[in-house]
Formats: structure tokens, C-alpha cells, sequence
């Protein structure tokens, strides 16, 4: 994981995928055609979306017309719920370092770490699906 909570390349592909889903709730969509839209190893994003679907945040069908595809009530989700289906609580970090070298109380980033943080748990914690899925474009 990178960054300063560590948002991992499924989250990455789990929020674009349901994204991309949201736009046509009920429409079911095969992981490949999901992958060719947001540019991800389809493998990969299988097994973010078997995730999802077992939290409930996504159906499946099987068979020649099926798919994922997510039901009208995937824009009230927060991007939180999404997050915490992959990857489990959020966890805030507390250094970008392995081992942390410091006390954590005199940081060489001040408190700019505490408030990407809380800005990110914020935003995820706020943001809606329904607020994303309109950046995505039909393809």
C-alpha cells in the first residue's frame, strides 16, 4: 500500500468498478468488459468484486447474460463501506516509514499527516457512489 492511509490497487479497482456499475443499476456487466473500462487486470478485479458482492454491495448472476451489476441503492453507499469491504477498517497511518524513527510527537512532517488522514477518512466517509459513478464515461 502507498500513500499516507495506504490505498491499495483494489481499492483503487473496487471504486471504479462500482462506479462504472452505478451508472445503469440493474445492468448486469462482465468482469472483462468491467476491466477493459477502468484498465485493470481482469483477475484482479475479480476477486475485488467477489468481495464486494459478499459484503452486499454488488450482485452476480450466472449465465450467458450475466455479470456484476449493483441495485439502485449503490448511490447511497459511502466509498467508506466500499473501502472497508476490501480491505477491512480503515486503518490511519501514523509514519510513511517502515519503522518509525521518530516519537510521532516532533515529526519532520508536522501535522501533515494527521490531516491527510482525517481529510481522507472525511472524504470516504462522506462521498456517496451516486457522487462518483457521473465522472465515468459511457464506453
Amino acid at each position: 500500500m502507498n500513500g499516507i492511509i495506504g490505498l491499495s490497487e483494489a481499492i483503487s479497482i473496487g471504486l471504479h468498478a462500482v462506479g462504472v456499475l452505478a451508472q445503469k443499476p440493474g445492468e448486469a456487466m462482465s468482469a472483462k468488459e468491467i476491466a477493459r473500462r477502468i484498465g485493470a487486470s481482469e483477475a484482479h478485479l475479480s476477486k475485488v468484486l467477489q468481495r464486494l458482492v459478499k459484503a452486499g454491495l454488488l450482485q452476480s448472476q450466472r449465465g450467458p447474460k450475466g455479470g456484476f451489476f449493483c441495485d439502485s441503492r449503490a448511490v447511497e453507499k459511502s466509498l467508506l463501506e466500499i473501502y472497508e469491504a476490501i480491505e477491512g477498517p480503515l486503518r490511519q497511518k501514523k509514519c510513511l516509514l517502515k519503522k518509525p524513527v521518530c516519537d510521532g510527537d516532533d515529526c519532520v512532517f508536522g501535522g501533515l499527516i494527521d490531516e491527510c488522514n482525517s481529510k481522507t477518512k472525511d472524504y470516504f466517509s462522506l462521498t456517496r457512489v451516486g457522487d462518483i459513478c457521473k465522472i465515468f464515461k459511457e464506453a
